[in-house]
């Protein structure tokens, strides 16, 4: 189990992803390389609307609120992240993502291993916890609690049940599932997952019953409202450590000027109010967030979007990060791209293997071990120190 922060709590990891695979050009955008525009002759960042970083490239002009914490030293930019021979169908690279396993399909998510050593004998059913439906691959894990939420107040199994009925019922899914010790594999799991969730939904509503917050969340915004959600479990000292949810699609292949700003002006709207929040309950400093994408898009636009790319970028966003840019901006040179001969020609070249950027958080955030979670020893980076007690 991992030490607690210097403050004296135990640090949370805030996980966004940004599903159907970001632009990277279009988020970071490298606004004074002809080659950008060269390749982008309509789906491009004009440079008078760009947030400059520095005199090569700038933030999406959606991105004020990520800018304004990026000036205060709290957001940290991973520049061409990716893997080996990289993939270029959402959901095998969505899988690599999730699971650390380039080369094989794996059913064990890497959070799904932080929860275990987080956890080690799944004391708290709530010690990691998804905003959406469904469940991601990276949570899952053998004999690891996770709950799944859409919405708070009607989290629970047979929720819609009211009255003097559901209790009745609960009691007969209880029965049915607590002595499934041998039998069918699925079954067994399915009953565990049950009653996980029986168990944290009572505990679950009240955290929303008593949140009290200033903060106004934009509206009509999906990942404001599941950033909300985090919040008010957060506050209420639940023992929750991993908070997961997603936004998308980002797969633009086709109208991506309209669909990507939309998208970010969701999303920075949403960060805004979190971090905001976090400040004002004074819950920001044991926190950090981590933005990743499954790749970014290819470096030619196809005239109104564009296609399925390789290296992306991640952002670590918090308190406690040390702010900047890490790694390198891949090159836009056509013979620095990669080549038809490797599988698919005119992508961005990774130059950091995304598993150095888990096991930075894992090893110096969370306090655990990263090679047992990763599957090996990666190069770290330096945007968060390593914690002492």
């Amino acid at each position: 189990m991992s030490d607690k922060t210097v403050n004296g709590k135990e640090p949370t990891l805030v996980i966004l992803q940004m599903t159907g695979a970001n632009d990277y050009l279009n988020t970071v955008v490298p606004y004074t390389n002809p080659l950008y525009y060269d390749n982008r002759p309509t789906v491009h960042i004009p440079p008078e609307q760009v947030l400059p970083i520095n005199d090569e490239v700038g933030f999406n002009p959606q991105m004020q609120a990520i800018k304004r914490l990026y000036d205060e030293g709290k957001v940290a930019i991973i520049h061409g992240l990716g893997y080996p021979n990289p993939n270029y169908s959402h959901f095998r690279s969505m899988d690599i993502w999730y699971t650390c396993e380039p080369e094989k399909v794996s059913s064990e998510g890497w959070l799904g291993k932080v929860v275990r050593d987080l956890d080690p004998k799944g004391d708290n059913v709530l010690t990691a916890l998804n905003f959406g439906r469904g469940m991601p691959r990276a949570l899952s894990l053998s004999g690891v609690p996770v709950a799944s939420v859409a919405q708070l107040d009607t989290y629970g199994v047979l929720s819609t049940l009211s009255g003097a009925t559901r209790p009745m019922v609960m009691e007969t899914f209880a029965r049915m599932y607590a002595g499934t010790d041998g039998g069918d594999e699925v079954l067994r799991y399915m009953g565990q997952t049950g009653l996980d969730a029986q168990k944290g939904a009572d505990i679950l509503r009240s955290a929303a019953e008593h949140y009290s917050s200033t903060v106004q969340y934009p509206g009509s915004n999906p990942i404001a409202a599941s950033l909300q959600g985090v919040a008010q479990v957060k506050l209420a000292e639940l023992g929750t450590r991993i908070f997961y949810t997603a936004h998308g699609s980002f797969d633009t292949h086709a109208s991506q000027l309209p669909m990507h700003t939309k998208l970010w002006t969701e999303m920075d709207g949403a960060i805004d109010a979190f971090f905001q929040d976090m400040r004002a309950h004074e819950a920001a400093d044991d926190m950090i967030m981590l933005l990743w994408t499954e790749f970014g898009r290819r470096v030619k636009e196809n005239g109104s979007g564009t296609d399925h790319g390789a290296g992306g970028v991640a952002f670590v966003i918090g308190e406690r990060v040390k702010g900047g840019m890490y790694g390198l901006y891949p090159s836009l040179r056509t013979e620095d791209l990669t080549q038809q001969s490797e599988g698919m020609f005119g992508n961005l070249r990774y130059s950091c293997d995304f598993r150095g950027l888990y096991a930075t958080i894992i090893d110096r955030w969370l306090g655990l071990d990263a090679p047992s979670v990763v599957g090996g020893t990666f190069e770290q980076l330096d945007f968060v120190e390593r914690r002492t007690v």
